[in-house]
């Protein structure tokens, strides 16, 4: 969602990678490592996730990456057919939470799902437990198992990042203030999983994400991408990834902005939500805005006057919706509740407050020390103007996209077609705008309908590794919404086959 504010013991030893830790921070010295240890076999993997402990983290190293080390406990809970873990990467002072689940399928065979929801500064946790994880939280003191979850068919992780999201926190009040910083460890953490979890090795690796995840994933399975050249040579396996999927995302501010005149003022999902008038001023200001844009926030880095013209476009392009009272995550209903308090939709306050259950925190392994006494919160305001105050949108993504896209890393953009903050028609747009050496193909390719149990269920447009597809009925979220087309649709761009 974006945010509208925006075994159990190893030797004990200096070639430990794998202990048995409590709640308390791990303090081995990971920095004795290097990759020379790494080559001269002084690595042992941790390699079994089912001899985890339920009631302690296990702490995993690995030499390529001396000041990382990962906690991981086996804490069953959500859907009681699979194994699922809690962890923490402990980046020095900074500590990400993440939950993992198997698949109900062939956890052993497999594709293995990274996801992470956007803000910037928005807990997974709505994604897991209100759009596609094992189980939903329908009550402060319960969750009900979702049939229509993604790990039906793949091994799942979802992370709190970047710190201060979520049970996600810092020691001494550190920080990660651009996507790029937060890529670093998301990446460390994938290449640390892998080697110590061999089974999934190879496995087909799949980056994935929503709205600001629009912004994260492009960066984050690029620097993935890069990273394997370091595994390689340093005799490590490299990690297999395969697609990044990304829904609803904003990933570029040029083509998203003015699709927001488009929703609000033109029939293309709903009829016009905003007067006449207003839409007069705002096809006025249009022009002003995307030159503006251009100029200082994509041309250049003049922060001072990129700051400036967001400020100028969000105010004459996007401000007038929020008059309409109007829900931006699904153009075609009101807001429900204030939209600073439920963005929209009361279950959020429901996952809060179970989250913040004490009996729920101990299952899950969260950091007592920290979060005694702090109430969970779905989206965190500091992380999210602190990002919006390095102008971290503005970066263009799709020069990421593009260059996986150049490196056979299959793409997958899907939207909900009712969603106004991060649109179909932007990101359309965006995609027909895109430098590669695919584009031609995939302007030229026909726009049509897909279908789930006979019924339409969007539009899809492909070409090479490229697939773009809406779906009908759905707004920002669309596993919540579409809980079966998006399962379906997920299933089959994991087999590789054609919408």
């Amino acid at each position: 969602m974006l945010s509208l504010k925006s075994c159990a013991l190893a030797l004990l030893s200096t070639n430990v990678v794998a202990v048995v830790a409590s709640n308390a921070h791990w303090q081995q010295p990971l920095g004795a490592f290097s990759s020379a240890s790494y080559e001269h076999g002084l690595f042992v993997p941790f390699e079994d996730l089912h001899a985890l402990s339920k009631t302690e983290f296990t702490t995993l190293g690995h030499p390529l990456f001396p000041n990382y080390g990962v906690r991981i406990k086996e804490s069953d809970f959500c859907d009681g057919t699979v194994k699922s873990y809690t962890g923490y990467i402990d980046v020095e002072a900074r500590h990400l939470f993440f939950y993992f689940f198997e698949s109900r399928d062939d956890p052993d065979k497999d594709d293995v799902i990274f996801w992470t929801n956007g803000g910037p500064g928005c807990s997974s946790s709505l994604g897991l437990f209100m759009e596609l994880g094992p189980c939903r939280v329908t009550s402060p003191d319960n969750s009900t198992f979702n049939p229509y979850s993604w790990n039906e068919k793949a091994n799942i992780f979802f992370i709190d990042q970047p710190i201060g999201v979520g049970f996600s926190y810092a020691d001494y009040g550190e920080y990660v203030g651009t996507t790029e910083d937060g890529a670093k460890d998301v990446a460390a953490f994938v290449a640390i999983f892998f080697e110590h979890f061999t089974k999934f090795k190879g496995r087909s690796f799949h980056m994935a994400g929503e709205s600001y995840g629009g912004r994260y994933i492009p960066a984050y399975a690029s620097y993935v991408y890069d990273q394997n050249a370091k595994l390689i040579a340093a005799g490590a396996t490299p990690v297999n990834l395969t697609s990044i999927m990304i829904g609803n995302g904003c990933s570029d501010g040029i083509t998203m902005i003015p699709s927001y005149y488009d929703m609000q003022c033109k029939s293309e999902t709903v009829a016009p939500v905003v007067d006449i008038s207003t839409c007069v001023a705002i096809k006025r200001a249009l022009p002003r805005c995307q030159q503006w844009l251009k100029e200082s926030c994509h041309d250049t880095t003049d922060s001072i006057s990129c700051a400036a013209a967001l400020s100028f476009c969000s105010t004459t392009v996007q401000a007038p919706f929020f008059t309409t009272g109007m829900n931006p995550y699904d153009i075609s209903k009101p807001c429900d509740g204030p939209i600073s308090e439920t963005l929209c939709y009361p279950v959020t306050k429901k996952i809060a407050s179970f989250l913040d259950k004490p009996h729920v925190r101990r299952t899950l392994g969260v950091d007592s020390d920290y979060f005694s006494g702090r109430n969970f919160s779905e989206c965190n305001d500091e992380v999210s103007s602190r990002f919006r105050r390095g102008l971290d949108s503005v970066f263009p993504s799709p020069y990421y996209i593009a260059a996986l896209l150049e490196r056979g890393i299959r793409t997958l953009i899907y939207v909900g077609a009712n969603d106004w903050i991060c649109n179909w028609i932007g990101n359309q747009n965006m995609l027909l705008n895109l430098d590669w050496t695919g584009s031609d193909a995939f302007k030229a390719a026909e726009l049509k309908e897909w279908m789930v149990d006979g019924g339409v269920a969007g539009l899809t447009r492909s070409a090479g590794k490229l697939t773009f597809a809406t779906i009908d009925g759905a707004g920002h979220m669309v596993p919540f919404d579409k809980p079966k087309e998006s399962l379906e649709l997920v299933k089959r761009w994991l087999a590789v086959e054609d919408l």
